[in-house]
């Protein structure tokens, strides 16, 4: 299986851009049955208004791809855009975490393959794609993230449809990985991919996982998958320290934070857990932070320690297109075994996403069933 993924036509000036094509005209009311033409979705108006409504398919262009949805799974960052903790373009259809089957495409996916996406449509051609830093492609879309008012309505997964422009990789999927499985590749589980790579070679190594949530807990299983010698995690909740033992964590930090690590991957986004794991690296040892994906404050780094030590910070943010294979083949093998049951919540329909917003379900990952 390989990621397929097309260069994206850079977008018009301001006066040259053709009207939008989810504009009034083009929306269908919610309220009639939904014709075939049209998509169903769940609009997020800001706050904890949610509102479901229909809009036209979109004529593809060249590289373009549309995905029946099957499944979708919410992901903290959202739940952070609805609690106003992160900006977020409103109204939207949210959700970039989803699998489903190919209905229509002019990028050379096979029709009724079942695929996964990429949360990112890249250019390719500007100086960060041609660094092979395409998450940030200096014009990047994201999945999930646009105005139902723009161009590109139909961009998020808390819909029957989502429409995939050229730029967005995307990757087959076995039939042996469960649809809720599947789901969490776009983003958690190709972000550690990625942090991994940042990271090296694990074989026979020490590392630290910081924060538990759902990208922690892969970071634990896809470390002792990757021959890491010793896996040592942290979080203060008691039910995600059960699931990291679950996953393969040789060791559940307690009162001590621990030393001398060869790799420490920060999860929590805190203040303490970037300290934590920047104190916790061994000479030659390096720091990759992922968490961090808000504003907070500044830490002090002792420029002597990391020169003699020979220590390494770095920073992952979104991921490359091999790193969703890379997340999808995971999945397929080592990843099959993480405690999946107790990971994932509900299921529940996209009617319900407004209740789950306002009280989120057990689990890390709430399962979103799409209505056929």
């Amino acid at each position: 299986m390989t990621a397929q993924v097309q260069t994206r036509v850079q977008p018009q000036s301001q006066d040259e851009a053709p009207p939008a094509d989810t504009s009034a005209d083009t929306r269908v009311s919610a309220d009639a049955e939904r014709p075939a033409d049209t998509a169903q979705a769940v609009v997020w108006l800001g706050g904890d208004q949610f509102e479901t409504q229909s809009f036209a398919l979109p004529e593809l262009v060249e590289g373009e791809s549309l995905i029946r949805l099957t499944t979708a799974t919410v992901c903290g960052s959202d739940r952070h855009t609805v609690r106003g903790r992160r900006p977020g373009a409103c109204p939207s259809v949210l959700g970039h975490e989803g699998v489903g089957v190919v209905e229509d495409s002019r990028g050379g996916i096979p029709l009724g393959q079942r695929v996964v996406f990429s949360v990112t449509s890249v250019c390719g051609e500007c100086k960060n794609c041609g660094r092979g830093l395409s998450a940030k492609c200096q014009s990047v879309a994201k999945v999930g993230h646009e105005s139902a008012d723009s161009g590109w309505a139909l961009s998020g997964t808390y819909a029957s449809h989502i429409h995939l422009l050229a730029g967005v990789a995307i990757v087959p999927v076995p039939d042996s990985v469960p649809d809720a499985v599947a789901a969490t590749a776009g983003c958690a589980v190709a972000t550690v991919m990625a942090m991994l790579e940042a990271a090296g070679d694990l074989r026979g190594r020490r590392v630290f996982v910081n924060g538990l949530g759902m990208l922690g807990l892969t970071a634990v299983a896809a470390a002792q998958s990757r021959g890491a010698a010793e896996v040592l995690a942290f979080d203060p909740t008691p039910r995600r320290q059960d699931l990291a033992l679950f996953a393969g964590a040789s060791t559940i930090v307690e009162d001590e934070m621990p030393a001398d690590v060869d790799v420490a991957l920060e999860l929590s986004g805190t203040t303490s857990g970037v300290q934590t794991c920047l104190a916790s690296v061994g000479t030659g040892g390096t720091t990759v932070l992922a968490g961090s994906v808000s504003p907070g404050p500044d830490v002090a780094i002792n420029p002597e320690q990391i020169v003699r030590g020979w220590r390494t910070i770095t920073g992952v943010h979104n991921f490359e297109p091999h790193h969703l294979q890379e997340a999808v083949d995971f999945l397929a093998a080592d990843g099959g075994n993480m405690p999946w049951e107790n990971i994932l919540g509900g299921p529940i329909g996209l009617s319900d996403l407004a209740q789950e917003f306002a009280e989120p379900s057990p689990g890390l990952r709430t399962v979103v069933n799409i209505e056929r």
